[in-house]
C-alpha cells in the first residue's frame, strides 16, 4: 500500500494544456474517484500516474518516491481498463497468471496469488473456460483479478463498469467497493458517472476543464459544493437552478427575488457581499421541495411529466420563464393529469450563486 501525492501537475500536447496544475494528496488506503464530464482531463489525469503518458511539469510520487520518469512496471500500480483486454485463446487461470509468469515469478507463489485473487472475486468455478464463455461481468471480474494478483500498492480502475449493463453496474459496485474493504489498497477510479462516485469513494475529486474543482467526502460536497457547476453534478437527479436578483442585503443575510417571478422572495443566510441588483442564481435540490405554505416561499410551476418509482415520484415542471425544475415527492403519488402544482422553498436549504458561478456563502 502506499499514498500517493500530485503536485502542481501539468499536461500539454504543443501549445495545448489539458491539465492545468493539479495538486492533490492521496492517503494510504483510501478510495479517490475523479468524476467529471467527458474531456475534463480524468483519464488524462491517472494515466499519468499510470505512466502510460508523460507529464509536462510538476511531481508525482508514490509511496513517497518520486515517479515521474518511472516506468509502468515500476511504479506498484495495477490498472483496470474500460475494455477487459483477456486473452481470448487462454483460460481465466491462464489469463491470470499470465503477467505473473512472464515475468518468472515462481510457480509455487504464482498459483498461491491466483487461487486468492479467484477466491476474492468468487470466480473458481470460472477458471477452466475462455472469454466466450463468460458473461461481461465474470470478464470484468477476471480484469480485476489480473490486477490483483500483481499485489500492487495502487489500484488504478478507468471507468472499469461502462461496458455493464445497468443491473451489473449495481452489482460490480458492490464487489468493488467490498474489494476495497478486504484489501484495504490505496484505489483510484475514473468515472463520469457521479452515483458511482457517491457510492464508492472515500474521497471525490471533480474534475472540468483540465482543473480540480473541490475535493471531498461525497456527502461534504453534496452538502457544501464549492461552485455551481459542482453543485449542478453532485446529486442525482442534479440540483435545479432559478435565475434571481439581489433586492438587498442586510446583516449576514442576502434578499433575492426570482428574476422570472418577483413575487417569491427569500431572505438567505450569507455573509458574502454582493451589490444590490446583481444577477445571482438560487440553487434547490429536487428533494428540497416541500408542501405548499411550509416554507419560506410558495412557487407556482406547471407540471411536464410525472415519473413515479414507487415511494417516491419525480414531478418534471416549469416555472416561469420556462426555466426547467425537477422536484421530488417523497412518498405521494401525483396525479397525472395535475399541471399546476404549487411547492414551497426553504431559505435555510437553497444555495446561492453569483454570476459567476462562484458560492455566495
Amino acid at each position: 500500500m502506499a499514498d500517493l501525492s500530485l503536485k502542481n501537475v501539468v499536461k500539454r500536447y504543443g501549445s495545448l494544456e489539458v491539465i492545468h496544475g493539479a495538486d492533490l494528496e492521496i492517503a494510504d488506503g483510501e478510495f479517490v474517484v475523479f468524476v467529471g464530464p467527458s474531456g475534463c482531463g480524468k483519464s488524462t489525469l491517472l494515466r499519468m500516474i499510470a505512466g502510460l503518458e508523460d507529464i509536462s511539469g510538476g511531481e508525482i510520487s508514490i509511496g513517497g518516491k518520486v515517479v515521474n520518469d518511472a516506468e509502468p512496471t515500476d511504479r506498484g500500480i495495477a490498472m483496470v481498463f474500460q475494455s477487459y483486454a483477456l486473452y481470448p485463446h487462454m483460460t481465466v487461470e491462464e489469463n491470470l497468471s499470465f503477467g505473473l509468469r512472464m515475468n518468472g515469478n515462481p510457480k509455487a507463489d504464482t498459483a498461491q496469488r491466483v487461487k486468492r485473487a479467484a477466491d476474492i472475486l468468487q470466480i473458481d468455478e470460472l477458471m477452466q473456460r475462455r472469454p466466450k464463455q463468460l458473461s461481461g461481468g465474470q470478464r470484468q471480474r477476471v480484469a480485476i483479478g489480473r490486477a490483483i494478483v500483481r499485489q500492487p500498492r495502487v489500484f488504478l480502475f478507468d471507468e472499469p463498469l461502462s461496458n455493464l449493463d445497468a443491473e451489473l453496474r449495481v452489482q460490480m459496485r458492490v464487489e468493488i467497493s467490498r474489494l476495497h474493504k478486504q484489501l484495504g489498497t490505496t484505489m483510484i477510479y475514473v468515472t463520469h458517472d457521479q452515483t458511482e462516485a457517491m457510492t464508492l469513494a472515500d474521497k471525490i475529486v471533480v474534475l472540468r476543464a483540465g482543473n480540480i474543482e473541490q475535493v471531498g467526502a461525497p456527502l461534504d460536497l453534496y452538502d457544501d459544493p464549492a461552485n455551481r457547476f459542482v453543485a449542478g453534478f453532485v446529486g442525482s437527479p442534479k440540483m435545479n437552478f432559478l435565475p434571481g436578483k439581489v433586492i438587498a442585503q442586510g446583516s449576514g443575510s442576502v434578499t433575492v427575488g426570482l428574476k422570472d417571478d418577483p413575487g417569491v422572495v427569500l431572505t438567505l443566510p450569507v455573509t458574502s457581499s454582493v451589490e444590490t441588483g446583481s444577477d445571482v442564481t438560487l440553487g434547490v435540490r429536487p428533494e428540497h421541495f416541500g408542501n405548499a405554505g411550509a416554507g419560506d416561499a410558495d412557487l407556482g410551476v406547471d407540471v411536464d411529466v410525472a415519473e413515479h418509482l414507487g415511494n417516491t415520484s419525480y414531478v418534471y415542471a416549469r416555472m416561469a420563464g420556462d426555466v426547467p425544475l425537477i422536484i421530488e415527492r417523497p412518498e405521494s403519488r401525483h396525479s397525472a393529469d395535475q399541471q399546476r402544482m404549487t411547492v414551497a422553498i426553504f431559505a435555510a436549504k437553497t444555495f446561492l450563486f453569483d454570476s459567476a458561478g462562484a458560492r455566495l456563502r
